[in-house]
């Protein structure tokens, strides 16, 4: 393998973007893979183990034994290349399509070029096909969002501590603590901050949603998503499956968590199994599995059953209601004990009320007890009984609440989750059931007065998040909060619970959680009477 190190690519606006070319001995001429992100390819020398969950640029020197090159380019202002490190600005989206050419140009080269990695390598490539550069030969985005605002910074319009953690964490460290120690880079620009001027969906978000332009996308696209990773990446991934304009095709893994998607990403079988078939179809000509892979496949997330339709969501789902009522059903202990019931309420069906921040929370919307974390008992559960067989969900589900609120906003977190079996006599003794969460929502009430009519439909609310507009205390409001995408299972015997609250927690949500704010003071309640029928809906997808 050759390798050329701090090669620097001079662009239209003067700047040189620096990358690190890996290529097989010989002439070529060779097909190349490009990647770029703020990572530095200086860090390619580390183990791409989960302690770096950045070196997500999948198994670089395999891919050259296979007779591709592969081209690593650290973004403007990382690394050794200049300018200043704008996140996804239209310099560095510009920079993408003058690297490609750069790269076709060469005398190894083919003439063909493809996108490759994980998470903001992905989230480079929907602009790299936006851009639309002549030598783009197809993409291949792997788990990685194309809507910053809404699945990075301001999930639902609530502010997220994620913006905060990778910046600092993943970003500016790397740059500064390279694993070979060249050039060590102080990120001066303070990314958070922005994130802080910019809590509404405006000019200066637009600009990085490559979301807005995904139709722009001609080239073959083989968009790749992770169940696991909903909160941050799934989304994009759809999405871009849906609006991007030429041939293209749908995979969702199975993977069990956030970090397991890098491992498999790194996993020289996977890439022979998924990508390898893509790749040398649009760079090498060659007949391969692609062809007969279905336009839709995904993996039952916690079942391994492997599904295929021609598109998604699956045709055929029926919605399923579940309506939020009073309880107890006993089969949990946390500020209501709230039930889930498939016949809609009576008019005498009451209300729920909480108040905010709690005496019990401890980390996020937590309780810690004498036997550690107990994330059910100081938020709002509403449990169904026990199902008397299995249920089988696939697409989008969403949460109706009817609430009103002391405040003149609201926060609503919503988890759906499967709260497995317990033997009477453990829950005798107090204990909690077992339960995984399914998937998630979330909404700040004051951004969903505004429906954006282009993007929204009947299964999957879609706020512009541009103009928020207070509410008034005491007014009942019917608020829509989309759920995530999720294919999932129920076994027969568990039940199916919805918990609610106005924050998370790390130990719920991991490195996702959102800010809780000094300013949340005050209680909500959550009406599911005859008139305000609060309600989960879910895709159900029966045995035929």
């Amino acid at each position: 393998m050759i390798q050329e190190k701090d090669v620097q690519v001079p662009v239209r606006d003067g700047v040189k973007i620096g990358v690190r070319i890996y290529r097989p001995e010989g002439s070529g001429p060779f097909p190349a893979l490009f990647a770029a992100s703020p990572y530095r390819y200086d860090n390619n020398e580390l183990p791409p183990r989960p302690m770096f969950l950045w070196r997500e640029t999948g198994p670089i020197e395999w891919y050259v034994e296979q007779g591709y090159a592969y081209v690593h380019a650290d973004v403007r202002g990382t690394g050794i290349s200049g300018g200043e490190f704008g996140f996804l600005s239209c310099a560095e989206q510009q920079d993408l399509h003058d690297v490609i050419e750069w790269i076709a140009r060469q005398k190894w080269s083919n003439g063909k070029v493809a996108g490759i990695g994980q998470s903001y390598y992905c989230m480079s490539q929907w602009f790299m096909g936006i851009q639309n550069p002549p030598h783009l030969a197809c993409l291949a985005p792997y788990d990685g969002m194309n809507d910053p605002y809404r699945y990075l910074a301001f999930r639902g319009g609530i502010e997220s501590n994620f913006p905060l953690y990778w910046f600092n964490a993943s970003v500016r460290v790397p740059n500064l603590y390279p694993a070979n120690g060249d050039h060590p880079r102080i990120l001066e620009k303070d990314f958070y901050l922005d994130v802080q001027r910019h809590p509404n969906y405006d000019d200066y978000w637009k600009e990085r949603a490559a979301a807005e332009n995904l139709e722009k996308i001609k080239v073959p696209v083989f968009s790749i998503g992770v169940w696991a990773k909903m909160e941050l990446h799934l989304a994009g991934n759809i999405l871009g499956y849906h609006k991007v304009s030429g041939p293209k095709k749908l995979f969702i893994t199975g993977t069990a968590t956030a970090v397991t998607s890098q491992i498999d990403f790194n996993n020289v079988e996977f890439h022979k199994k998924h990508l390898l078939p893509f790749y040398a179809k649009h760079l090498k000509g060659e007949k391969t599995s692609y062809d007969e892979r279905p336009n839709v496949e995904y993996i039952v997330k916690n079942s391994g059953v492997v599904r295929s339709f021609d598109s998604w969501p699956p045709p055929g789902t029926r919605k399923a209601r579940f309506y939020l009522g009073k309880g107890p059903t006993g089969s949990v202990t946390s500020l209501n004990d709230g039930s889930l019931q498939s016949t809609p309420p009576a008019v005498d069906g009451g209300s729920t009320t909480y108040a905010y921040p709690h005496a019990r929370w401890v980390l996020g919307v937590v309780a810690v007890g004498p036997q550690g974390p107990d994330p059910a008992a100081a938020v709002l559960t509403f449990t169904t009984t026990a199902l008397d067989t299995d249920v089988e969900i696939a697409g989008h589900g969403k949460v109706i609440l009817h609430a009103s609120s002391t405040r003149n906003d609201m926060d609503f977190h919503v988890k759906v989750s499967e709260q497995f079996a317990l033997a009477p006599e453990e829950r005798a003794r107090g204990a909690q059931p077992r339960y995984v969460i399914v998937t998630k929502g979330w909404l700040r009430a004051s951004h969903a007065m505004d429906r954006d009519p282009s993007r929204s439909t009947e299964d999957v609310p879609h706020y512009t998040h541009a103009n928020p507009r207070p509410l008034a205390p005491g007014k009942v409001y019917a608020l829509e909060i989309p759920l995530m995408a999720i294919a999932w299972r129920f076994q027969k015997g568990s039940r199916i619970r919805v918990e609610i609250a106005c924050g998370d927690s790390p130990i719920t949500d991991g490195l996702f959680f959102h800010v809780y704010r000094p300013d949340k003071i005050g209680s909500d309640t959550i009406h599911h009477d005859a008139a305000h029928p609060s309600q989960l809906i879910l895709p159900v997808l029966d045995a035929n």
